[in-house]
């Protein structure tokens, strides 16, 4: 058997996330029935690199199979064309010995985009929140204490689902364009939690709207307690933006790249 890596992106828009599940549309379902068709097989299962919620996205993300022949020349080109136009696949390379798609990534880059004015070529891929008088010296200050801690569990959605609620943070940081009328939150650690980036993106935004402290926010981090409200931002801002493995690092690909352009660090 030889397991093959694929990189691919996609538009979560229509989709109830990564993850197969009963009675709803999930990308992991989309591709392993095609996958069967195209490689002629009754059944064929892939595994992700992570889970992402309902209506988050994707531009970069990995999945592993594994196939007892090789892949044709032009397998690329079919998947391709009878995708839906909202999955993408740029690579298909095959491994040497059996890496893990999920347990051997090394660090995770989650992307949030907002913007704070009507536009409806950014509804899909950027959430709206309109309230200009955000703070966005406050919102950094409360988003630099991140790395500082490591367990997350104030901030995760289902937090008993997890053997544990530690997470290393390397990096966290906030960005804006277009005079501010555009910002980005960009976050980078070996694993995440359920819900946990918009989780922290609604209460960095509360910060900023002076719903919440930055006390209060490092209470929660410091305790491990959750806040009252868990409240998660809208998924149509996240992106799983990068995920790296120690033998395997590509580059992203797609609009994405002009998109994550030209932004300037608070």
């Amino acid at each position: 058997m030889t397991r093959f890596f694929f990189h691919i992106a996609y538009n979560g828009k229509n989709y109830h996330g990564w993850q197969r599940q009963v009675n709803v549309r999930s990308v992991q379902e989309v591709i392993e029935t095609l996958l069967a068709e195209v490689l002629k097989m009754p059944t064929i299962t892939i595994v992700g690199c992570g889970r992402t919620d309902a209506r988050v996205h994707a531009s970069q993300y990995f999945f592993h199979t594994d196939l007892s022949f090789p892949l044709k020349e032009d397998i690329l080109y079919i998947l391709n064309k009878r995708l839906p136009d909202d999955i993408s696949v740029f690579d298909i390379i095959e491994m040497e010995g059996k890496p893990h798609a999920r347990f051997n990534a090394t660090e995770r880059v989650y992307d949030y985009f907002i913007h704070t004015f009507k536009d409806p070529f950014y509804k899909d891929i950027s959430s709206i929140y309109t309230d200009e008088k955000l703070n966005l010296q406050k919102m950094k200050d409360a988003i630099s204490l991140l790395p500082k801690y490591e367990d997350y569990r104030a901030f995760c959605k289902q937090p008993d689902l997890h053997n544990t609620t530690f997470c290393k943070i390397s990096s966290a940081k906030l960005l804006f364009a277009d005079n501010g009328k555009k910002l980005r939150f960009r976050i980078s650690s070996n694993r995440f939690l359920r819900g946990q980036v918009r989780i922290i993106v609604q209460k960095i935004l509360d910060i900023g709207s002076g719903k919440f402290s930055i006390h209060e926010f490092e209470e929660c981090l410091i305790t491990q307690r959750r806040a009252k409200l868990i409240k998660p931002a809208h998924p149509e801002g996240l992106f799983l933006s990068k995920v790296s493995y120690p033998f395997l690092s590509l580059p992203q690909k797609g609009a994405f790249v002009s998109l994550a352009n030209s932004w300037q660090e608070i």
